[in-house]
């Protein structure tokens, strides 16, 4: 009894110490994490904000696309003879593409042509027997209906014949080769992709409130990010009638592209809108954007306090973001020292 008495005395004395131990580790281990005071006020730098006036010409991103693109794949059914492009192949419209095999189509076609010509000595044998009443006048009815129907077949054949070589819809650019000689070709199945960038289409999207600056018939500017020295020229062609969730509206306009079809489909770049308004914005630099795309944001001070503030983009130029709504004249946002910076965060101020 004794023993069992000290084995349990010790057990406990044990845990005791393994308690001990283990509250002791927590709290060094809390003395070592560094524990940001949320109190301590973040030091930023800010700008107050004026209406100003927009010197520069306002330039709007988007991205060139192929005026003309698509797919071809065969009207019938048949194993593909030969493919008489490859990528990057600059064909013309009409210009054969793929050849079928069509070698059972000419053989059928053969055996119609033989039919119709026994048929048409047919047809004036029996013209000159029914006059000459030696024959009913309805074997000679049924012998040129045979022959009708001989040379619609004729036609469908020589259709069918035609089918057998793809043609190119449009002048462009092979983009993609998507089978090969000895394959099988079928209605639905994608043989070639076939590509126009002689013309392109460019595509933003902008705010409402700048909609009145894009007219149709007008000239614009754009130039490409990989090539900014090239200048080309286009005209509005559309604008949506739909806005997206950031209520901005597609703008498309047509560009001829350079004689060497430099732009390639798919390339950045940027349109330029003269600005000649005297209106005055709301101008903040873009390195104080937060938040997304669908809702940028800014951080406002007041009461010495970081408040997060939605804001309506109207449009870019350089470095700088015009805003149409959320901030106004004399408003303080924050620039600079958004390390530890959250909503309602002290703040203070080192311009």
């Amino acid at each position: 009894m004794k023993k069992t008495i000290i084995y349990i005395g010790a057990a406990l004395a044990l845990i005791a110490i393994v308690i001990f131990q283990l509250k002791s580790n927590k709290e060094t281990t809390v003395k070592r994490v560094y524990q940001y005071n949320k109190e301590q006020p973040v030091n930023v730098q800010t700008l107050k904000l004026k209406f100003e006036n927009i010197k520069n010409d306002i330039s709007h991103s988007g991205t060139f696309e192929a005026n003309k693109e698509t797919k071809l794949s065969s009207d019938i059914q048949g194993k593909i003879n030969s493919v008489l492009v490859d990528v990057g192949s600059i064909v013309k419209k009409g210009e054969p593409l793929i050849q079928l095999d069509n070698s059972l189509l000419k053989l059928q076609l053969q055996t119609v042509e033989i039919q119709i010509e026994g048929l048409k000595a047919d047809v004036k044998r029996y013209t000159v027997l029914a006059k000459a009443d030696a024959i009913q006048g309805v074997q000679l009815e049924k012998t040129e209906l045979a022959l009708k129907s001989a040379k619609v077949q004729k036609a469908t054949l020589l259709e069918q014949i035609n089918k057998t070589t793809i043609l190119a819809p449009f002048g462009g650019i092979i983009t993609a080769k998507l089978t090969e000689e000895g394959a099988f070709a079928a209605p639905g199945i994608p043989l070639l992709q076939i590509t126009n960038i002689s013309l392109l289409k460019f595509t933003i999207n902008v705010p409402e409130q700048e909609l009145n600056k894009f007219k149709i018939d007008q000239l614009y500017d754009f130039t490409a990010d990989a090539y900014p020295e090239t200048i080309l020229s286009g005209k509005i062609f559309m604008t949506g009638s739909k806005a997206n969730m950031a209520n901005s509206f597609p703008v498309q306009f047509l560009i001829n592209n350079t004689a060497d079809l430099k732009i390639k489909s798919g390339m950045f770049g940027k349109v330029q809108v003269k600005n000649d308004s005297k209106n005055t914005y709301i101008i903040i630099p873009a390195s104080s954007i937060i938040g997304t795309n669908i809702q940028p944001q800014v951080y406002k001070v007041k009461d010495n306090k970081a408040v997060i503030q939605n804001i309506t983009i109207s449009s870019r130029f350089q470095n700088k973001i015009v805003v149409s709504s959320g901030l106004n004249d004399g408003d303080i946002i924050i620039t600079n020292g958004f390390v530890n910076l959250f909503e309602g965060a002290n703040v203070s101020i080192s311009n």
